[in-house]
């Protein structure tokens, strides 16, 4: 840059905007809120401090959702992220925030995702788990502080809905060091066989409050404890925008203490206003049947049976000797027709003597048997003449009687038959064949 070149304020500050957003841009910082002020349009401004210096902020109504459950006010410790640039019109830098969290918080959000993924992983979080709560319980146990809101809340709501339900309480610390195990042996002792007031399921409790405050119910032996449960266990911790190991591996996650006591158990008043909509329909069903019968029985009443039963009974009696008298006849008519088919077919048979029968067909086989025997012994006979005639003419035309007279059969080498003096090359192999065997020869 020229030492003589001289700029404006606006091209200064300018200047200066460019080396901060571009040198530093976008950072973490943390300290101490002061000076907050929340104007009416939604964007807050406050001061930023430590020991030794101050940085002005500016939170925009439009990144106001990333604060989630943060209250910024005076005093806080926190952690922001933001960019870095300067106000042009008072020529003083500042940090546009876009994160907020408590100091701290980024230490243990780290552990709170590292255990989520661990314990997902292993399948904690598995809807299939998941037990289904009592529909009607009759004892609750309920894990959490004696002295606190949540439990009152609870208590309040329990015994308006469900004056039946018996509540055993286990206190126990719900933050500090000591809060984790005391929660995890309490959800273990509700579990015991020998545990002296058994309960039908458990809601571990407490109130809304900071990371800090909520870290004993994202401690891996709290969700270890819940998940080991043979009991339905309901996490009711927080505020309903807040989340805890604990939800996760309950086997039901209530938005607040509040709304825990209202799903473990049934409204009374919906309860009697289903028993009475029941009752009045039982009761009309009742009184239905009954009409319903009593209509059947007037019916039944004015009938002749009931009327006249013995005339009823002399009737049926009469009726039931007259159905036997037809049945006897019909009885007698049909015996007498089946003895006249059977004189008959009696009669066919002697007439044709089946035995006689029998003797003739078997004449009658012999005969035709013994015409077949001759038959075939007769063409037996007139073709063994008839072969015996052919091998001798065989014996005299053939080939093998020329030989026997002394000429000879002569061939080429592939066996052709040698007809002429002409077919003989010089040189070819001749086949002369003998009544006795054959010789080779070369022709010349």
């Amino acid at each position: 840059m020229p030492p003589d070149q001289v700029f404006t304020v606006t091209q200064l500050t300018r200047r200066v905007r460019g080396v901060l957003e571009s040198g530093v841009g976008a950072v973490w910082v943390e300290g101490e809120i002061s000076n907050h002020r929340r104007q009416p349009s939604g964007h807050h401004y406050f001061t930023l401090k430590d020991a030794g210096a101050q940085l002005s902020c500016v939170l925009f109504r439009g990144s106001a959702a990333a604060l989630g459950s943060l209250r910024l006010g005076d005093g806080q410790q926190v952690q922001l992220f933001g960019e870095l640039t300067v106000y042009e019109a008072r020529g003083q830098y500042q940090l546009l925030v876009k994160l907020a969290q408590p100091k701290g918080l980024g230490s243990l959000q780290a552990r709170f995702e590292a255990l989520k993924r661990g314990l997902q992983a292993e399948g904690l979080f598995d809807a299939g788990r998941k037990q289904p709560l009592p529909r009607f319980p009759a004892s609750v146990g309920i894990v959490t502080s004696p002295t606190g809101a949540a439990l009152r809340d609870m208590l309040n709501i329990l015994t308006r809905r469900a004056p039946w339900v018996s509540v055993l309480i286990h206190p126990v610390r719900v933050q500090g060091d000591e809060a984790a195990g005391e929660i995890a042996a309490a959800v273990r002792d509700f579990n015991r066989p020998d545990f002296p007031v058994p309960v039908d399921l458990i809601v571990v409790a407490r109130g809304g409050g900071s990371i800090e405050d909520l870290w004993a119910f994202n401690e891996e032996m709290v969700a270890r404890a819940i998940a080991a449960s043979r009991l339905p266990v309901v996490s009711a911790v927080g505020h309903e925008i807040d989340f805890t190991i604990a939800d996760f591996v309950a086997d039901l996650r209530a938005p607040t203490p509040s709304a825990a006591a209202e799903l473990i158990a049934p409204d009374r008043e919906e309860l009697e206003r289903r028993l009475e909509v029941t009752t009045r329909h039982l009761s009309g069903r009742l009184r239905e049947s009954i009409v319903s019968g009593r209509s059947r029985l007037r019916v039944t009443l004015s009938g002749a049976l009931h009327r006249e039963p013995l005339r009823c009974m002399r009737e049926s009696r009469m009726e039931v000797d007259r159905l036997g008298e037809l049945i006897r006849r019909g009885a007698g008519h049909h015996f007498e027709t089946f003895r006249q088919r059977l004189a008959a077919l009696l009669a066919v048979i002697r007439e044709h003597r089946p035995d006689q029968q029998l003797t003739r067909a078997c004449e009658r086989l012999g005969f035709v048997r013994d015409r077949i025997r001759s038959r075939v012994a007769h063409g037996m006979s007139d073709k063994g003449n008839l072969l015996r005639e052919t091998s001798s003419k065989l014996r005299l035309l053939g080939p093998q009687a020329t030989l026997d007279r002394g000429y000879t059969i002569t061939t080429d080498a592939e066996g052709r038959l040698l007809r002429s003096r002409s077919s003989v090359v010089s040189g070819i192999v001749l086949r002369t064949r003998f009544a006795d065997g054959e010789t080779r020869s070369i022709a010349e």
